[in-house]
């Protein structure tokens, strides 16, 4: 059985091994403490704090698991010695509605660094997927939620 390789930039590569960290070295310790804490009230059947504690350990547990998981399948990419005349992973890409002629900008970054708000998209998503390949003054069409919208490529960039 073949593990798919998860892409990822290398801030997106530090940051799952910055929160690994944090999620071993200052979760895991304090939610045991908090279970000790449970614990000495008694009774564990009715002891709701105990409950909550049990619960947001298998919660850390489970995230601990998902990112070494994550980490394990990496394939980072380090998007700054990239170039090229066409959008693929790590391009920022500036666009043009063609309808309503408004710009958006977006960078093509791994699934779980997707970030609408910082301008991040996921290589998965409908945008990305009808971009990849693509060159500068070309037409795209994606359909979203919202229905389908044009795109003009204006730029493409590597940072």
């Amino acid at each position: 059985m073949t593990l798919e390789r998860v892409p990822m930039t290398i801030e997106g590569f530090e940051y799952l091994e910055t929160e690994l960290h944090r999620l071993k070295s200052k979760e895991r310790p304090r939610i045991i403490q908090l279970i000790a804490e449970a614990r000495e009230h008694g009774d564990l059947s009715e002891n709701a704090e105990y409950h909550a504690a049990k619960e947001a350990q298998g919660l850390n547990e489970a995230r601990v698991a998902d990112f070494e998981d994550r980490l394990g399948r990496a394939d980072v990419i380090d998007t700054s010695k990239l170039s090229g005349k066409t959008v693929r992973f790590g391009a920022t890409v500036t666009l043009v509605d063609e309808d309503t002629e408004e710009k958006v900008k977006y960078r093509i970054v791994g699934d779980f660094e997707a970030d609408v708000r910082e301008g991040k998209i996921s290589i998965s998503s409908p945008i990305a997927r009808a971009l990849i390949g693509k060159s500068k003054k070309d037409s795209v069409e994606v359909v979203t939620p919202k229905g389908a919208r044009s795109y003009e490529i204006l730029k493409i960039e590597w940072k």
